[in-house]
């Protein structure tokens, strides 16, 4: 008879049947500290040699393998298992698998470079099988996991804007304001793909709420990391309405100035996309 764990991060959680509630409530089988988790979010039942996993009516879903579920799913060895913005590993334990290393061991696949947990039959990134020459290093690899829970938070802030949820994305883009300064604090850079997206959400945020704060939290993103606004951010600020917004063009000027201080040698685009914030700035 097959034994069913899910591994979280660096700990393993044995399933005993006939069923394991994961939620963010103390009273759940498996608690997990994350405000995208409902308090009972997802139920894992066990019969015999076989685990499924249902849903409870959680407001941000359950993912198997990336892929939201509906209804019951049966669970296989290998699957990644995505509650808000933290995943588990699910995997089967029969009496010939090895003894899993209480260290904490991570593999880095031969094929993507990202780490996972030994153990897994495969990379749960790119599905490459594991390979036993692969190196291995203990402790939690933090730069991929920030990057992945960064990429799900924006999914799930792109949401809440996409259904004019005001509250809910400004809570959200808080949450990941703090990420973003954790990561400027450890000596970190974003990626321009994360600054942009995350900056867009910012300016699309403040044209929501009809204030300046989140676009002078994107511009002084921006200047922390020496960058000029992407044109997809451009775009945003282009929509917003600053007769009716009047503390944003101030915001934007100092921010302008600022950049003008040290402009790029030409030809640059930076320099059609300064032209393109003076516009929206001239009377």
């Amino acid at each position: 008879m097959p034994r069913f764990r899910l591994r979280f991060l660096l700990q393993e959680f044995d399933l005993v049947g006939p069923e394991v509630i994961l939620g963010r409530s103390p009273d759940c089988h498996i608690t997990i500290e994350d405000p995208l988790i409902s308090r009972r979010h997802a139920r894992i039942a066990i019969k015999e040699d076989k685990a499924t996993v249902v849903d409870l009516g959680s407001r941000n879903g359950v993912r198997i393998n990336g892929r939201s579920i509906e209804g019951e799913a049966e669970l296989k060895d290998g699957d990644r298992v995505r509650l808000g913005t933290q995943e588990l590993l699910f995997s089967v334990v029969r009496r010939k698998d090895r003894p899993v290393r209480p260290t904490g061991y991570m593999r880095v696949c031969h094929a993507c470079g990202t780490p996972y947990p030994e153990g897994s039959p495969a990379c749960p990134h790119c599905g490459a099988p594991a390979l036993e020459e692969e190196d291995t290093v203990s402790g939690m690899m933090v730069e991929s996991r920030r990057n992945w829970t960064f990429q799900l938070l924006g999914e799930v802030i792109e949401r809440a804007l996409s259904t004019s949820r005001a509250a809910e994305a400004d809570r959200l883009m808080r949450r990941a304001a703090k990420e973003i300064d954790d990561r400027l604090a450890a000596g970190e850079r974003l990626d321009a793909e994360h600054l942009s997206m995350i900056s867009t959400f910012a300016v699309r945020l403040a044209r929501l709420l009809g204030g300046s704060e989140w676009v002078a939290w994107a511009l002084t993103l921006h200047r922390r990391q020496g960058k000029m606004l992407a044109d997809e951010v451009i775009d945003r600020l282009e929509e917003l309405d600053l007769a009716a917004l009047s503390d944003v063009p101030p915001v934007l000027d100092t921010y302008v100035s600022w950049y003008k201080t040290k402009p790029p040698p030409a030809p640059s685009p930076d320099l059609s996309r300064l032209a393109r914030l003076e516009q929206l700035l001239s009377p």
